[in-house]
């Protein structure tokens, strides 16, 4: 990895199926960032996101996303690579039928935790960084959206991401609830995570001014602003 870059992105091309999408892009999130993408629907946002997390291959370019080369990735390091990635999308995609607790401990079992206390531990420690802790055997039908993305920040949390990628993380939410979740991201990356935002809200971007990518025309602008 070159410097404190965690996503670096150089003269990529993004392609979905053989439709170029955006074309020579040069990007970096770097440790402890906290960085917006906008850009209207179909610009490209999702593609990019896809790129990073290695839904997507690199065809044209170079890119490395927290230590993995994207170009050439393998299938079987993909897993591995989204351990290091925390990833919160705009549908909770929580599992309805079991408590939170049993949410975020489903995520660790799936990606190799095996010591019950460490668990525990992890469970209630993600859970206390989202303000949560009072509702570990909740239900999510029993909780409101707000906390219902708490919880996803929680699970996107338990591997101790470098980075964390959320999509339209505040589009079911309304105006208060959405500055509380963009505020808790903010204090996430405060403590050293990156934060990758993808959202059309622009006034959540002007309540919490940060760097601003743009995906626009085929092309992605490093430092945009907004009107």
């Amino acid at each position: 990895m070159i410097g404190n870059s965690i996503i670096k992105l150089q003269n990529v091309d993004i392609f979905q199926q053989k439709h170029l999408v955006l074309s020579n892009v040069n990007l970096h999130v770097d440790k402890g960032d906290f960085v917006w993408l906008i850009g209207q629907t179909g610009s490209g946002k999702s593609s990019l996101l896809k790129i990073i997390y290695g839904d997507l291959g690199i065809s044209a370019g170079e890119g490395t996303a927290c230590g993995y080369q994207l170009k050439n990735l393998a299938s079987k390091e993909v897993p591995y690579l989204r351990r290091k990635l925390g990833i919160v999308f705009q549908d909770f995609q929580l599992l309805t039928d079991r408590t939170v607790e049993q949410n975020l401990q489903f995520v660790m079992k799936a990606t190799g935790w095996k010591d019950k206390k460490l668990i525990a531990d992890k469970t209630m420690d993600v859970l206390e960084k989202v303000g949560l802790r009072s509702k570990v055997r909740k239900m999510p039908h029993e909780l409101s959206g707000g906390e219902q993305q708490r919880v996803v920040i929680a699970r996107a949390l338990l591997n101790d991401p470098e980075i964390i990628l959320a999509d339209e993380p505040t589009g079911n939410l309304d105006p208060d609830t959405s500055e509380e979740i963009v505020m808790l991201l903010k204090q996430i990356s405060q403590s050293g995570t990156a934060v990758l935002i993808a959202t059309h809200d622009y006034h959540i971007i002007r309540a919490f001014p940060s760097r601003i990518i743009k995906c626009e025309n085929g092309k992605v602008l490093e430092d945009a602003q907004i009107a």
